[in-house]
């Protein structure tokens, strides 16, 4: 009995392994890459260090020539309520064909924020994680793709004593 458990135990050790990569080659999908996005967010980590904003400094920026102001929040949300001049690009969108259309030069001065940058305003702001803030995910999408001219808000403003300008989207035609 004890040698059958034993047995047992030996081919877990030896079969679980080769289970292990033959389910993993079943799934692979060569088109997502966690390793890939794992390196480049290490790699996009050290540039965003020095790409982080005051708020003055976002808005002189943005009155720049050739800057842009991406807001990567869903269009209803931006809808509601943006900086005043930003474009949206909501962060599933983002992809090879929409930044090529929207910013054929990579190196076009790109301003982020997202909803972790305002307080009081939990309707078009509304809060995430700070480990999931959009920030984060757009900031390393941009740079994935070869964007690396992008600054991103840094500090986290009461949306009442901002002094950015904001504006919402005419309501659609009825």
């Amino acid at each position: 009995m004890r040698s059958s458990g034993l047995i047992v135990a030996v081919c877990t050790i030896l079969v679980m392994p080769l289970a292990n990569a033959a389910a993993a080659e079943a799934v692979a999908n060569p088109a997502i890459d966690i390793a890939g996005y794992l390196r480049v967010s290490r790699q996009a980590l050290d540039r965003r260090e020095t790409h982080r904003l005051t708020e003055s400094e976002f808005i002189r920026m943005s009155r720049e020539p050739g800057t842009v102001v991406l807001d990567a929040r869903s269009r209803q949300k931006f809808d509601e309520l943006h900086v005043k001049g930003a474009i949206s690009l909501s962060f599933p969108d983002i992809a090879i064909g929409s930044l090529k259309n929207a910013f054929p030069d990579k190196g076009t001065r790109i301003l982020i924020y997202c909803n972790n940058n305002f307080l009081n305003a939990e309707e078009p702001f509304p809060s995430k994680l700070p480990s999931a803030s959009l920030n984060i995910s757009t900031y390393i999408a941009l740079y994935d793709y070869g964007y690396t001219n992008v600054y991103e808000l840094g500090p986290q403003l009461d949306i009442g004593a901002s002094m950015l300008e904001f504006e919402s989207a005419p309501p659609p035609a009825p």
